[in-house]
């Protein structure tokens, strides 16, 4: 079973090498198509609103089909989107069709394979704290497959250029494609009666939604940050006068490992204590954080970044364990359409994150202002705050 947990975790992070590929060269399109701030966020977040706008259904169908039928056309899909970025995209609203289509196919994939995954360990009945650990893995592969991102598309990026960088990330998800046809079929899930996109039993349960309500905020607050953290440290830089070490790329790259063992900490800490007062601590810590740190510009650069390490750190806390609590808590028989709300409400959340940030730059002053970012990241941190309440509301289920 383990080969099958590294696997699938292994395929996620091919298949998200695109999913941050725009805001890791987005000072490069900003000047290439003269794009402004709104526009840039329209374009990283629009990729969210196609996730949103799938899942349900996609999600939902893995209530009645093999989950791994689905992870594999999301996975070809994804690579279409990517490799057709590379190729045709000349402005704002090519981009704009791309990356939508590569959102679709993150719905494809993140959650089909996470459903993949527990309809696997049933099947070899595994269960309990062994399942919730390899589920925080899978989820926290999701950290590790947007530090490979900052990655790949930083590095091959700076050398042959964004087209070359796209080329890679489609053929990355290929190769999760790969991966997908070679797993083992599972049996179809037992035939329900319920119409495919009734997701009223799960909003009923206030148990789920309360995570999943904090999942909503989480995930606004950081791909709000991950879209724009990159021009930030660049204007970091700038206003600090000095060296950039480590540039804006490694920086971003660095951040989104150490998410990745901080998602896997959170969730074992949330395990062990109550888990709704765990991520709601979380969740407050956070928001603290995304207080002040936009406001840190001017400040030396090796702080700014030791901060913007630290901020990640404390936003990936929750991650793995909200998603666990909604699986944990959702009745076996509707675990898929229980994955299609919650990635709904969440990745809605993904789309707004990026626009929101990116409309407060611009009312605030734009790119060179200290109060434009300072403003922007505020912004972050009261959203994040509001999953605190969420999750004391879900208790009273």
């Amino acid at each position: 079973m383990i080969r099958v947990v590294l696997a699938l975790c292994a395929a996620e992070v091919a298949t998200m090498v695109g999913v941050f590929a725009f805001p890791t060269l987005l000072p490069v399109f900003m000047a290439e198509w003269g794009l402004s701030n709104t526009q840039a966020g329209w374009i990283s977040g629009i990729g969210f609103a196609g996730y949103a706008a799938a899942v349900p259904v996609l999600s939902a169908l893995t209530d009645r089909i093999d989950a791994r039928r689905i992870y594999l056309g999301g996975a070809l899909l994804a690579a279409v989107s990517c490799l057709g970025f590379a190729f045709t995209a000349e402005g704002f609203a090519s981009a704009l069709a791309w990356r939508a289509l590569a959102g679709i196919g993150l719905a494809g994939t993140y959650m089909p394979g996470l459903r993949a995954l527990v309809d696997r360990t049933h099947v070899e009945h595994v269960g309990g704290p062994r399942q919730a650990a390899w589920i925080s893995w899978y989820t926290a592969s999701f950290s590790l497959g947007t530090s490979v991102s900052f990655l790949v598309s930083g590095v091959v990026g700076e050398a042959w250029g964004w087209r070359a960088a796209f080329a890679v990330s489609g053929l990355a998800a290929l190769a999760a494609a790969g991966v997908a046809l070679a797993l083992k079929p599972v049996p179809p899930p037992p035939a329900t009666p319920a119409p495919l996109l009734d997701f009223r039993p799960v909003l009923r349960n206030r148990r789920v939604l309360g995570y999943t309500l904090a999942y909503g905020a989480h995930v606004w607050e950081l791909f709000g940050m991950r879209s724009w953290m990159v021009a930030f440290l660049i204007f970091a830089a700038a206003q600090a006068g000095g060296p950039a070490l480590p540039s804006a790329t490694l920086a971003a790259t660095l951040a989104a490992l150490l998410a990745m063992g901080s998602s896997i900490g959170g969730a074992s800490l949330a395990a062990r204590f109550d888990r709704r007062t765990t991520c709601s601590a979380f969740a407050l810590m956070s928001a603290a954080v995304a207080g002040g740190i936009g406001f840190t510009a001017g400040w030396p650069y090796g702080i700014v970044v030791a901060l913007m390490l630290l901020y990640n750190l404390l936003i990936q806390l929750d991650s793995a364990a909200l998603t666990t609590g909604a699986v944990l808590e959702c009745d076996p028989k509707r675990r898929g359409a229980t994955m299609a709300v919650h990635s709904l409400l969440g990745f809605a959340g993904a789309f707004a994150g990026p626009l929101a940030f990116g409309a407060v730059l611009d009312l605030a002053g734009g790119q060179d202002s200290r109060l434009a970012w300072g403003l922007a990241f505020a912004s972050l941190g009261v959203v994040a705050a509001l999953g605190a309440p969420a999750l004391a509301w879900s208790r009273r289920g």
